[in-house]
């Protein structure tokens, strides 16, 4: 087994991935601090905001009332970050995810160096490639926390088995509570069943059985504190929303199932490159398996165990979405890194060549892409003049890294995650958020109300779903009526102003509603919705 690097070569490695996660962290946040809320963000925006109202509470809340499907452990980041500011913005909103994503990236550098610089640049870049840790590092995530949290748990038993690092046994059990207290149980259960894994290959059965049997006091305890909380903001039918929404709906698929192999097939997609690259890596390893075995083959072998324990435990849900799969996403990037070990034979000489050859042209791709999407969807992209010179830019530079073989791999995988980067912040971003705008049709609602006051009625949005991307613009407490059929607006007493889409308008023609002319009419998440005033 080849020696490790001595304690100063481990310090040195250690600072470069603090310096790496830096840079990382810089690039997880670019952009306007004052972006409007879209999408799964505008329910964590809203709880914010309703905790810096009125401070803070051990769930978030909603129209006053806590809210049982998360614990408030994130919104209060959030709310800490918030007050300096006085506000809730973007900022403050997704800095805890954009640490978690920064921190990802420096323990999979300190895992790695110590084998090969290159394979740990190399696992860093495809991770930074997979379009769902590019949209989740710039949102609100839990599970990016949870997966930050998870390789952490990790790195601790790797680093004191393989680095000579102290076995903190304390920290780890306080990263499963911090999982918890993120997640609820499925934060405790996921990072559990990654150490148990790695136990579990290297041999130590009574560390896996201790580690196991501590963890499920730790998940009962704080199972009994998370009730005994929902108890206390809501008496007893709050626990039992607490644990429909945290517990039993996912299990059962009430909040929505998916197919059993769902995982295994959807994340050829969804964590691409790093997933199919190291399946077939995976693939790669098996035929060449009766060579001798070393230190990085045993850190490609845990990180297999750790993601496939992960794949399965989350695969027995019925509710499955492919956020969900993240704490996954660090191994596979490992395992998708590794013929940059230098290893040696036909294949993994044909994979290093099938990676580089895709990182190589991703800046054409990309252009090309955008052209076809500016015919497409020339009214909702932003200006790509820049985006073009951008990635102009790059693939020049990666053709001139093609004659640097010191710096080829790495450098490629620089331009490579700049140019994807850059197209997502400069383009794909911008043109989200501008189709899923909530912003201006609710504030201009706001404006005609408070020129003439009176209560506001939100007809066929879900008080849950669309709603809360109008209320998430707010910065009052607004309690207002919701409606749902024509009847329950016939009911309705005068004055009111009532928000509704434009397709339930048009279904009230030839009633007194019906009748009325639209206030204001514009675009809201993606539909055209309009503001009715009943005088």
């Amino acid at each position: 087994m080849p020696a490790y690097p001595s304690p100063s070569v481990l310090r040195a490695l250690h600072r470069q991935s603090l310096l790496l996660g830096a840079l990382a962290l810089l690039l997880f946040i670019l952009g306007d601090m004052h972006q409007a809320a879209i999408g799964f963000d505008s329910r964590f925006v809203m709880f914010a905001k309703e905790m810096l109202r009125h401070g803070p509470s051990f769930f978030p809340t909603t129209y006053g009332q806590p809210y049982a499907d998360y614990n408030a452990t994130t919104t209060l980041f959030t709310w800490l970050l918030s007050l300096p500011f006085g506000e809730v913005n973007s900022l403050t909103a997704w800095l805890p995810t954009a640490f978690s994503s920064a921190v990802i990236v420096t323990l999979i550098y300190r895992l790695v160096a110590p084998q090969s610089t290159t394979w740990a640049l190399l696992s860093v870049a495809l991770l930074l490639l997979s379009m769902t840790f590019i949209t989740e590092t710039r949102a609100v995530s839990l599970d990016q926390m949870l997966a930050a949290v998870s390789l952490g748990a990790f790195y601790l038993a790797y680093a004191h088995d393989h680095f000579g690092a102290p076995r903190r046994h304390l920290w780890l059990l306080a990263l499963l509570v911090l999982g918890f207290a993120i997640r609820g149980p499925i934060g405790l259960v996921i990072p559990t069943g990654m150490l148990c894994s790695y136990y579990l290959l290297s041999g130590q059965w009574r560390r896996m059985f201790s580690v196991g049997v501590q963890a499920l006091v730790l998940l009962v305890l704080c199972i009994g504190l998370l009730l005994l909380l929902a108890w206390l903001s809501g008496g007893q039918a709050f626990v039992q929303d607490v644990i429909r929404m945290q517990v039993t709906g996912r299990i059962d698929g009430s909040e929505g199932a998916s197919g059993t192999f769902y995982y295994f097939t959807s994340s050829m997609g969804n964590y691409a490159l790093a997933y199919p690259l190291a399946v077939l890596v995976l693939a790669a390893v098996l035929i060449v398996g009766r060579k001798p075995s070393n230190t990085a083959l045993h850190l490609v072998k845990y990180c297999a165990a750790a993601g496939l324990i992960v794949m399965i435990g989350l695969s027995i849900p019925q509710a499955k979405k492919a956020r969900y799969l993240l704490p996954m996403l660090p191994m596979a990037a490992i395992i998708a890194a590794y013929p940059f070990m230098g290893m040696q034979g036909r294949v993994f000489v044909a994979l290093r060549g099938i990676i580089q050859a895709i990182l190589l042209a991703l800046p054409v791709l990309l252009i090309a892409g955008l052209i076809v999407a500016s015919k497409r969807l020339s009214d909702d992209l932003p200006p790509l003049t820049s985006i073009y010179v951008v990635l102009g830019v790059l693939q020049v530079v990666a053709l001139g890294l093609l004659f640097k073989a010191q710096w080829r791999a790495s450098g490629l995988a620089a331009c490579a995650v700049l140019a994807m980067w850059g197209s997502y912040i400069l383009v794909i971003e911008p043109a989200e958020r501008s189709a899923y705008d909530t912003r201006d049709f609710t504030l201009n609602t706001l404006h005609l109300i408070d020129q003439a006051p009176a209560p506001l009625v939100l007809h066929g949005m879900g008080k849950d779903a669309k709603a809360i991307k109008f209320m998430v613009n707010l910065n009052d407490d607004l309690l207002p009526v919701f409606t749902q059929s024509a009847a329950e607006l016939s009911a309705l007493q005068a004055p009111a102003w009532i928000v509704m889409d434009r397709k339930d308008y048009q279904a009230l023609q030839g009633t007194p509603l019906g009748d009325i002319v639209p206030a204001l009419s514009g675009r809201f998440d993606k539909n055209d919705y309009v503001l009715l005033h009943m005088p």
